[in-house]
């Protein structure tokens, strides 16, 4: 009966999952979005990366620095993890790392744990890889690996990891055994794959079934060196068996503050007739959840 019912749940996911696919790649450039709720979260923010929304409630992951980088050093600060509701509310939060290693990155969730990449605050460094129950906010590591990752994804349909580098630049894939724990034969040399994709660099990513994720991010632009920044965002499907990019949107959403809405950590849900987006792109004082949906 246990059987049964692993299988029922998996199966309404996928069918979810599939749905959500379907109606992202109907975006297009023009696709009106029509702002439902702005909330202002009630609580220190800082600068958050990751997020994930389990029934009516987010967690969030950020990262405080207390001393900023310097000569390329790293910095030091704290991880965070929030737990907080539809009205901004703080209803939990735990930190993640140690030592300098203390930057978390975006985040997903299986179903059953949240995954969170925390590294060290510069490129080519390390990182460690947490899953953590979202009831009880218990954090297990999973593994280290001598990167900078900045965000990961559960295939859960290849019961494997994908991580992504510093900009995004390298992907990174663990197959897991039964207990959910890299194999030792893919942490050995592990050079990883070139991301072919850059009109942006990624933020934040989410498993959305058929060994797909979904990404936001942002890239910056100047129309001289000397111009003012243009920062433009946008959402991104990829594969994750040959890390190419299945479907791209640009997203001409941006926050009172000029960041676009991509720039810190979204997430994506289906809606009664369409798709209905999450999006927290300011850091600190300005933390405010947005919600827009598109038909």
């Amino acid at each position: 009966m246990k059987s049964f019912f692993i299988f029922f749940f998996f199966s309404i996911q996928l069918i979810a999952q599939e749905a959500l696919v379907d109606k992202i790649k109907q975006l297009r450039p023009d696709t009106p979005w029509e702002l439902v709720r702005s909330t202002l979260l009630s609580f220190p923010t800082f600068h958050p990366q990751g997020m994930v929304k389990i029934g009516d409630v987010f967690y969030m992951s950020s990262v405080e620095v207390t001393r900023k980088r310097q000569n390329n050093d790293g910095g030091e600060g704290k991880g965070h993890l929030f737990k907080f509701d539809a009205n901004g509310k703080l209803l939990a939060q735990i930190t993640l790392g140690e030592g300098t290693i203390y930057h978390p990155g975006g985040i997903d969730f299986d179903g059953k744990f949240i995954w969170v990449p925390v590294a060290e605050y510069r490129p080519k460094s390390q990182a460690i890889i947490y899953k953590v129950n979202p009831q009880s906010l218990k954090v297990e590591e999973v593994m280290r690996f001598g990167d900078h990752i900045g965000g990961i994804v559960h295939d859960t349909q290849a019961h494997a990891l994908t991580g992504i580098s510093w900009g995004s630049r390298t992907f990174y894939t663990w197959p897991l055994d039964s207990k959910q724990n890299p194999e030792m034969k893919s942490l050995v040399s592990q050079k990883g794959v070139p991301n072919p994709s850059f009109y942006v660099d990624y933020q934040d990513c989410h498993y959305v079934g058929q060994h797909q994720m979904l990404c936001g991010g942002l890239r910056k632009y100047r129309t001289s060196s000397d111009s003012p920044v243009y920062a433009m965002g946008g959402l991104e499907l990829v594969n994750l068996i040959d890390k190419r990019p299945v479907f791209q949107i640009p997203l001409p959403l941006w926050s009172p503050t000029g960041a676009p809405m991509t720039n810190n950590p979204f997430w994506v849900e289906t809606a009664t007739n369409g798709i209905r987006a999450y999006f927290v792109p300011d850091d600190d004082d300005a933390s405010t959840l947005f919600v827009y949906e598109a038909r």
